[in-house]
C-alpha cells in the first residue's frame, strides 16, 4: 500500500506544471534581446552588459553585474541570473517596451 501511495504522489507531483517557475539568464551568453527580460534592464544597460562582457571577458560571479552599471538593482534580478549552463527564456516573458 505504501509503494502504491508513493507512486501515486510521484505521478502527482511530476504531472503537474511548474508554477512560479521564473526565467533564467545566463549573463555571460546571453543577447540583448534574453538580457532585456531581466526586471530594469533597459536596451542600453543590455548593451552595456554585453560591451563589458566582450572588453573584460565573461563575468564570474552574478554579482559582477553591478560593475557595469552601479543602478542594476541585484536584490531583485539575482534570483533570475546566473553565469553558466543555458538561457531559460518563459514565453510569457517579453523584452521591455522601447
Amino acid at each position: 500500500m505504501r509503494k502504491l501511495l508513493i507512486t501515486i504522489v510521484t505521478l502527482l507531483v511530476t504531472a503537474l506544471p511548474l508554477t512560479g517557475a521564473h526565467a533564467v539568464v545566463n549573463i555571460n551568453t546571453a543577447t540583448e534581446a534574453e538580457l532585456r527580460t531581466l526586471p530594469g534592464i533597459t536596451a542600453p544597460r543590455a548593451k552595456a552588459i554585453i560591451d563589458y562582457r566582450s572588453k573584460a571577458g565573461a563575468f564570474r560571479s552574478t554579482d559582477d553585474l553591478s560593475k557595469v552599471d552601479s543602478l542594476i538593482d541585484m536584490r531583485v534580478i539575482r534570483k533570475d541570473i546566473s553565469i553558466t549552463g543555458p538561457t531559460q527564456i518563459r514565453q510569457d516573458d517579453k523584452p521591455a517596451a522601447k
